[in-house]
Protein backbone atom coordinates (compact mmCIF):
# COMPACT_ATOMS: atom_id res chain seq x y z
CA UNK A 1 0.00 0.00 0.00
CA UNK A 2 2.76 2.37 0.95
CA UNK A 3 4.63 1.63 -2.29
CA UNK A 4 1.57 2.30 -4.43
CA UNK A 5 0.93 5.66 -2.72
CA UNK A 6 4.58 6.58 -3.21
CA UNK A 7 4.38 5.49 -6.88
CA UNK A 8 1.22 7.57 -7.45
CA UNK A 9 2.84 10.61 -5.84
CA UNK A 10 5.95 10.16 -7.98
CA UNK A 11 3.89 9.83 -11.18
CA UNK A 12 1.91 12.94 -10.24
CA UNK A 13 5.14 14.88 -9.67
CA UNK A 14 6.59 13.73 -13.00
CA UNK A 15 3.40 14.63 -14.87
CA UNK A 16 3.38 18.10 -13.27
CA UNK A 17 7.00 18.64 -14.28
CA UNK A 18 6.26 17.50 -17.84
CA UNK A 19 3.35 19.93 -18.10
CA UNK A 20 5.59 22.81 -17.08
CA UNK A 21 7.98 22.29 -19.98
CA UNK A 22 7.66 24.33 -23.16
CA UNK A 23 8.24 22.80 -26.56
CA UNK A 24 8.72 24.23 -30.01
CA UNK A 25 9.09 22.81 -33.47
CA UNK A 26 11.17 23.89 -36.45
CA UNK A 27 11.47 22.60 -39.99
CA UNK A 28 15.07 23.02 -41.16
CA UNK A 29 14.20 21.98 -44.71
CA UNK A 30 11.63 24.79 -44.88
CA UNK A 31 14.08 27.24 -43.33
CA UNK A 32 16.89 26.27 -45.73
CA UNK A 33 14.54 26.61 -48.73
CA UNK A 34 13.80 30.18 -47.68
CA UNK A 35 17.45 31.24 -47.35
CA UNK A 36 18.88 32.26 -50.75
CA UNK A 37 22.47 31.47 -49.71
CA UNK A 38 21.41 27.93 -48.79
CA UNK A 39 19.71 27.45 -52.15
CA UNK A 40 22.82 28.69 -53.94
CA UNK A 41 25.01 26.39 -51.85
CA UNK A 42 22.77 23.41 -52.64
CA UNK A 43 22.95 24.17 -56.35
CA UNK A 44 26.75 24.36 -56.20
CA UNK A 45 26.85 21.06 -54.32
CA UNK A 46 24.59 19.40 -56.91
CA UNK A 47 26.71 20.69 -59.80
CA UNK A 48 29.91 19.46 -58.15
CA UNK A 49 28.31 16.08 -57.42
CA UNK A 50 27.32 15.64 -61.07
CA UNK A 51 30.79 16.67 -62.27
CA UNK A 52 32.59 14.37 -59.83
CA UNK A 53 30.23 11.48 -60.53
CA UNK A 54 30.81 11.74 -64.28
CA UNK A 55 34.60 11.71 -63.77
CA UNK A 56 34.39 8.61 -61.58
CA UNK A 57 32.04 6.88 -64.02
CA UNK A 58 34.36 7.66 -66.95
CA UNK A 59 37.27 5.96 -65.18
CA UNK A 60 35.12 2.98 -64.22
CA UNK A 61 33.97 2.62 -67.85
CA UNK A 62 37.59 2.72 -69.00
CA UNK A 63 38.42 -0.09 -66.61
CA UNK A 64 35.40 -2.08 -67.78
CA UNK A 65 36.34 -1.59 -71.45
CA UNK A 66 39.90 -2.68 -70.70
CA UNK A 67 38.52 -5.81 -69.04
CA UNK A 68 36.22 -6.58 -71.98
CA UNK A 69 39.09 -6.11 -74.43
CA UNK A 70 41.23 -8.38 -72.26
CA UNK A 71 38.54 -11.08 -72.24
CA UNK A 72 38.22 -10.91 -76.01
CA UNK A 73 42.00 -11.16 -76.57
CA UNK A 74 43.04 -13.31 -73.61
CA UNK A 75 43.33 -16.50 -75.66
CA UNK A 76 45.95 -14.91 -77.93
CA UNK A 77 48.03 -13.29 -75.16
CA UNK A 78 51.10 -14.80 -73.56
CA UNK A 79 51.22 -15.28 -69.78
CA UNK A 80 53.38 -12.17 -69.39
CA UNK A 81 51.01 -10.10 -71.51
CA UNK A 82 48.03 -11.39 -69.52
CA UNK A 83 49.68 -10.43 -66.24
CA UNK A 84 50.60 -6.99 -67.57
CA UNK A 85 47.05 -6.38 -68.85
CA UNK A 86 45.47 -7.64 -65.62
CA UNK A 87 47.72 -5.33 -63.62
CA UNK A 88 46.72 -2.39 -65.81
CA UNK A 89 43.03 -3.19 -65.31
CA UNK A 90 43.45 -3.47 -61.54
CA UNK A 91 45.39 -0.18 -61.50
CA UNK A 92 42.60 1.56 -63.45
CA UNK A 93 39.96 0.17 -61.03
CA UNK A 94 42.04 1.36 -58.07
CA UNK A 95 42.37 4.77 -59.69
CA UNK A 96 38.58 5.00 -60.05
CA UNK A 97 38.05 3.91 -56.44
CA UNK A 98 40.63 6.44 -55.21
CA UNK A 99 39.03 9.23 -57.21
CA UNK A 100 35.63 8.30 -55.79
CA UNK A 101 37.05 8.40 -52.25
CA UNK A 102 38.75 11.76 -52.94
CA UNK A 103 35.48 13.26 -54.10
CA UNK A 104 32.83 11.50 -52.02
CA UNK A 105 34.68 10.21 -48.94
CA UNK A 106 34.35 11.66 -45.44
CA UNK A 107 37.34 13.96 -46.07
CA UNK A 108 36.62 14.37 -49.77
CA UNK A 109 35.99 17.42 -51.88
CA UNK A 110 32.22 17.31 -51.37
CA UNK A 111 32.59 17.14 -47.59
CA UNK A 112 34.96 20.12 -47.70
CA UNK A 113 32.53 22.03 -49.90
CA UNK A 114 29.68 21.24 -47.52
CA UNK A 115 31.74 22.47 -44.56
CA UNK A 116 32.52 25.68 -46.44
CA UNK A 117 29.05 26.42 -47.83
CA UNK A 118 26.34 24.73 -45.73
CA UNK A 119 27.79 24.45 -42.22
CA UNK A 120 27.96 28.25 -41.61
CA UNK A 121 24.28 28.56 -42.56
CA UNK A 122 23.37 25.67 -40.24
CA UNK A 123 25.38 27.32 -37.46
CA UNK A 124 23.45 30.57 -37.98
CA UNK A 125 20.17 28.65 -37.79
CA UNK A 126 21.31 26.95 -34.59
CA UNK A 127 22.25 30.29 -33.01
CA UNK A 128 18.86 31.78 -33.97
CA UNK A 129 17.04 28.75 -32.51
CA UNK A 130 19.10 29.03 -29.34
CA UNK A 131 18.38 32.75 -28.97
CA UNK A 132 14.64 32.38 -29.56
CA UNK A 133 14.51 29.37 -27.22
CA UNK A 134 16.13 31.35 -24.46
CA UNK A 135 13.92 34.37 -25.16
CA UNK A 136 10.68 32.35 -25.01
CA UNK A 137 11.79 29.78 -22.44
CA UNK A 138 11.57 26.68 -24.64
CA UNK A 139 12.96 23.59 -22.96
CA UNK A 140 13.04 21.55 -26.14
CA UNK A 141 13.05 22.38 -29.85
CA UNK A 142 12.45 19.50 -32.23
CA UNK A 143 13.37 19.52 -35.91
CA UNK A 144 10.45 18.18 -37.94
CA UNK A 145 12.79 17.45 -40.88
CA UNK A 146 14.88 14.96 -38.92
CA UNK A 147 12.34 13.69 -36.37
CA UNK A 148 10.69 10.88 -38.30
CA UNK A 149 8.64 9.86 -35.26
CA UNK A 150 6.47 12.99 -35.36
CA UNK A 151 3.07 12.10 -36.74
CA UNK A 152 1.32 15.36 -35.92
CA UNK A 153 2.39 18.65 -34.36
CA UNK A 154 0.22 21.65 -33.75
CA UNK A 155 1.29 24.40 -36.18
CA UNK A 156 1.18 26.99 -33.41
CA UNK A 157 4.34 25.52 -31.85
CA UNK A 158 6.25 25.73 -35.17
CA UNK A 159 8.72 28.61 -34.88
CA UNK A 160 10.33 28.21 -38.33
CA UNK A 161 9.05 31.59 -39.57
CA UNK A 162 10.31 33.25 -36.41
CA UNK A 163 13.75 31.71 -37.03
CA UNK A 164 13.72 33.09 -40.58
CA UNK A 165 12.81 36.55 -39.30
CA UNK A 166 15.61 36.35 -36.71
CA UNK A 167 18.03 35.52 -39.54
CA UNK A 168 16.77 38.50 -41.55
CA UNK A 169 14.59 36.65 -44.04
CA UNK A 170 10.85 37.02 -44.34
CA UNK A 171 8.62 34.61 -46.19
Amino acid sequence: MRKSVLLIMMLFTVSMAANAQKFALIDTEYIMKNIPAAQSANEQMQEATKKYQSEVEALAKEAQKMFQDYQAKSSTLSAAQKTKTEDAIVAKEKEAAELKRNYFGPDGELAKMRDKLITPIQDDIYEAVKAISQQHGYDLVIDRASATGIIFANPRIDISDEILRKLGYSN
